[in-house]
């Protein structure tokens, strides 16, 4: 344990700066499985504390988990270095923010994905089902075979909850197509294993699939590529990942990490920080879905009005899109 603790310590990067937070304070960024750089979730977070220290000139100290056991000596070693705010990225982090927020009652906390009920911590948590329902419609509406697909990472409520909004989406365009889904595993390793997801996808096209979505970390970029290696769409997650296969990549459903990131350092620094649950969602600005250069010939005048008109229609409340974590069950 030892060891450990000193690999970390010497592990976390701090980004040169000769400035710190308003109150004299570093803050810090604990990211997890898949790495900062999946082109994803992590990544999604690193471009929010980089638009902050590009904005701001202050440096943050950084560390990407590598395995499940450094998740709670990285939180625990980021406050007792003084580092204030902690950001822990992803829901498999809530056990470790807790128990440094109880140990550090004074240092301010923050976790995305998950809520954590202590004093000092802020939890910031998404409405993911909304999004992944608008990119629900398009692929029903892009599809010819009136077949579609979802690519999960890990298997949990969370990711069970991008699936059911995809599925009522799809639902809601054309109420006869088939939905496949599949899920790379029930452990961290889920997240990062691009073979599989092509495989998942390759399986899922094989079927008559022609429109794949995937919320799966690093994993969903296998899939991503299957797509393009075989002539049919995909759909990214979480960052705008349009960019990665222009030509066969519908869309992307955002999910403003790099937002909830950024506004948990900036708030630190000018004094508006508060705890509490931030939910956001379609109406807050949290999620949303991608049209831009690399897309917009694949997304039909039909297809951005019917998109549209269901984002406004959720934000009024007149479509309800059932979360599949409020009781664990997706409508079929």
């Amino acid at each position: 344990m030892k060891k450990l603790f000193t690999a970390i310590g010497a592990s976390m990067v701090l980004l040169a700066s000769n400035t710190a937070l308003a109150d004299g304070k570093t803050p810090a960024v604990v990211f997890d499985m898949g790495g900062k750089f999946d082109k994803s979730f992590n990544q999604g977070v690193y471009d929010g504390v980089e638009r902050f220290r590009k904005e701001t000139g202050i440096k943050y100290r950084e560390f990407e988990v590598k395995n499940p056991t450094q998740r709670e000596q990285a939180i625990r070693k980021m406050a007792q270095r003084g580092a204030d705010p902690v950001l822990g990225v992803g829901f498999a982090q809530a056990a470790a923010i807790e128990k440094g927020a109880k140990a550090f009652p004074k240092t301010r906390f923050a976790i995305i994905d998950m809520v954590v009920d202590q004093p000092n911590v802020r939890s910031i948590v998404f409405k993911e089902q909304e999004g992944s329902f608008l990119v629900g419609i398009l692929a029903a509406m892009a599809s010819k075979t009136g077949k579609v697909s979802f690519v999960g990472g890990m298997d949990i409520p969370l990711i069970r909850r991008f699936e059911c909004g995809y599925y009522q989406g799809v639902k809601h365009a054309n109420g006869s197509a088939t939905v496949y889904a599949n899920m790379a595993g029930s452990t961290p390793a889920a997240w990062s294993d691009p073979t599989k997801g092509a495989e998942l996808a390759k399986s899922q096209f094989d079927r008559g699939a022609d429109v794949v979505f995937a919320a799966a970390g690093s994993t969903g970029l296998g899939a991503l590529q299957s797509a393009k290696d075989n002539g049919k769409y995909a759909i990214g997650v979480d960052s705008n990942q349009n960019y990665l296969h222009p030509g066969t990549m519908l869309t992307s459903m955002l999910k403003r990490v790099d937002v909830a990131a950024y506004k948990t350092f900036k708030s630190a620094n000018d004094g508006s920080w508060k705890s509490g649950i931030q939910v956001l969602g379609l109406a807050e600005g949290g999620i949303d879905w991608a049209l831009d250069e690399h897309n917009k010939h694949l997304i039909t005048p039909a297809m951005k009005a019917a998109v549209g008109q269901a984002k406004a229609d959720i934000i009024a409340g007149k479509i309800k899109v059932h979360d599949y974590m409020s009781d664990n069950k997706c409508p079929r």
